[in-house]
């Protein structure tokens, strides 16, 4: 009560003073100024509001291990996260794929009593009742005030389109709305006219102090912005096209003016960012490759800036198309006004007062019915013959064609296939035996582990006749010798037990190649090699461990040079076949 009579006392005493702000036709001008734009705020707060009223008294979550509401928002906004960055890498995001992070969390982080079932039904619940409210609109009331009433607007967070995996299955995929991106992105509360200046600055400060993690999430958000802009140009030109007087003058001002802010100097700013990021990512790996090898805070720095290049790369691109839609967006809403215009010229009239009762008057009439009638089946124009097609080069299609056929139906040949997956097995039996003879040397030698240059030490200790039997064992050729340890050190430290877990509970694709875990989990099946957890390093002594005489895949004899590498396998038993 104390509230609502404070105003009283403060309007009694402007009247005192002789105002007459009360009265007559400025009644309705604002009082409070900083309550202007009020529902655009609402908005904002509405976003949240159905957010929480979708979610709450929700008994699913506590099916699942979720009592309390801070367990509950985390676990939303950390998927409306993952759609957002699937949306900005233009991936699909199925409800398998919600469904397999989710339960990748569960795993890592909140530890709930769920499986991958759980996991997936959990993320339908979250994208389908709390962030689409079971497909249904949701609607918000802010007052207005300049306007004393109640103004409805609408809330989505998230969209969906069809798509096809592996061009047969066809699944949703969902990516978030405008709404859906300025909830996440709300905390910074700036004008949306401001909003890349400032990130750009930002972003340009990080660059100049060499913060290039920080520099990341700054051209991300830049990025974002961009595409937030340009999904707001295609979605005016869609209500332009389905009806042009459903957009207002002052919607088609704000994002004109919009586009002007974003492609005023955009361009030029990101492209010299651009040659900057690639400047000094060339003299990292130039370091790397004359002076001395890079340290793991030179390799991160050297790994953000190809980052960073990328999305400034995909940023340029962004820009071009926003320029491309802002003058697209223009002509668009020209035509359908000038389109619109000319309809108010059209004369109309009433088939049954101007043909049927009329006809009905004069039954004679229909023998000269044509005459009504012809204006309105307007013959196409007549085809003009074009004399720049005369002098092209024509190709000859039909050859072409008919080598794709043939192409078809030699792929669909049982001989050739079943020899391919002959060949097929043969390779992978042997970077198989290659993997294996690595792993049971490293089970050999304990918990220190074994080097290459011990290994390569072993095959001359028995005798020079020996060498070519043992490195075909290690070495099947150049190729897969290679492809191994180059996933091997991509691993370093490979938890076995995690493998294990992930093959009980996904179902993995066939690969058809080599995959390293897929192999190692093989080992244990087929071999009996126990393992706990695999450790790959690279040994900087500065040696050179030289392996003579090796075959490639086209049977030449090669000389390999690499790195010591120490092999160390921890936790494991060599049961027998």
């Amino acid at each position: 009560m104390r509230i609502s009579g404070k105003p009283a006392k403060i309007a009694a005493k402007g009247s005192e003073t002789g105002g007459k702000e009360a009265t007559g036709p400025k009644r309705r001008s604002m009082q409070y100024e900083f309550l202007k734009q009020f529902p655009k705020r609402m908005k904002h707060v509405g976003a949240y509001v159905l957010l929480f009223a979708n979610s709450s008294q929700k008994t699913i979550w506590k099916q699942h291990g979720f009592q309390k509401p801070d367990e509950q928002i985390n676990m939303i906004f950390a998927v409306m996260l993952y759609i957002m960055e699937q949306s900005l890498k233009e991936e699909n995001c199925t409800i398998d794929d919600i469904g397999a992070y989710v339960d990748s969390l569960n795993m890592r982080y909140f530890e709930k009593n769920m499986g991958y079932e759980d996991c997936k039904a959990l993320g339908d619940f979250i994208v389908n009742v709390v962030l689409s409210n079971e497909g249904k609109a949701m609607y918000f009331d802010g007052f207005d005030f300049e306007e004393r009433q109640y103004q409805t607007m609408n809330v989505s967070y998230v969209a969906n389109r069809i798509v096809y995996v592996d061009a047969e299955v066809r699944r949703t995929s969902y990516y978030l709305t405008e709404d859906g991106y300025n909830l996440l992105l709300s905390t910074l509360e700036i004008e949306s006219n401001m909003k890349l200046t400032i990130h750009e600055m930002i972003f340009r400060m990080h660059l100049e102090k060499q913060s290039y993690d920080k520099a990341v999430d700054d051209i991300k958000n830049v990025f974002n912005l961009l595409r937030i802009q340009l999904q707001k140009i295609e979605e005016a030109c869609g209500r332009i096209r389905r009806n042009a007087l459903s957009y207002s003058v002052a919607d088609y001002e704000s994002i004109l003016e919009a586009n002007l802010d974003t492609i005023s100097d955009t361009k030029q700013k990101f492209q010299s960012y651009r040659e900057l990021v690639k400047s000094r990512a060339k003299e990292l790996e130039e370091m790397n490759l004359n002076v001395r090898r890079l340290d793991e805070k030179e390799e991160e720095k050297l790994n953000n800036l190809s980052i960073i290049e990328r999305y400034l790369a995909r940023t340029i691109d962004e820009h071009q198309k926003i320029l491309n839609s802002h003058f697209d967006l223009k002509s668009l809403y020209t035509r359908e006004l000038e389109q619109l215009a000319q309809m108010s010229f059209i004369r109309r009239f009433s088939l049954r007062n101007a043909l049927y009762e009329k006809i009905l008057e004069q039954p004679e009439g229909l023998e000269r019915l044509e005459i009504f009638l012809r204006p309105l089946f307007g013959n196409e124009p007549d085809k003009i013959y074009n004399l720049k097609k005369s002098t092209e080069l024509q190709r000859p299609l039909r050859k072409k064609e008919s080598e794709e056929a043939e192409a078809v139906m030699e792929f669909g040949d049982d001989a050739w296939m079943e020899e391919e997956e002959r060949r097929r097995q043969e390779k992978l039996a042997k970077y198989e035996e290659s993997l294996s003879f690595l792993l049971e040397k490293a089970l050999e030698a304990g918990k220190d582990g074994i080097s290459l240059e011990e290994i390569r030490a072993g095959f001359t200790q028995d005798g020079e006749s020996r060498e070519p039997v043992l490195y075909s064992g290690l070495i099947p050729n150049v190729q897969i010798f290679k492809e191994i340890m180059v996933e091997l050190l991509k691993g370093r430290e490979i938890d076995v037990e995690v493998l294990r877990e992930e093959r009980r509970n996904y179902i993995s694709e066939f690969s058809g190649g080599f995959q390293l875990n897929e192999m190692l989990l093989n080992l244990e099946d087929s071999r009996g090699m126990r393992m706990e957890k695999i450790e790959v390093y690279r040994i900087e002594d500065g040696k050179a461990i030289i392996f003579e005489n090796v075959p490639d895949e086209s049977g030449r004899l090669k000389n390999i040079c690499c790195s010591n590498v120490l092999i160390r396998v921890t936790g494991g038993k060599t049961y027998g076949i």
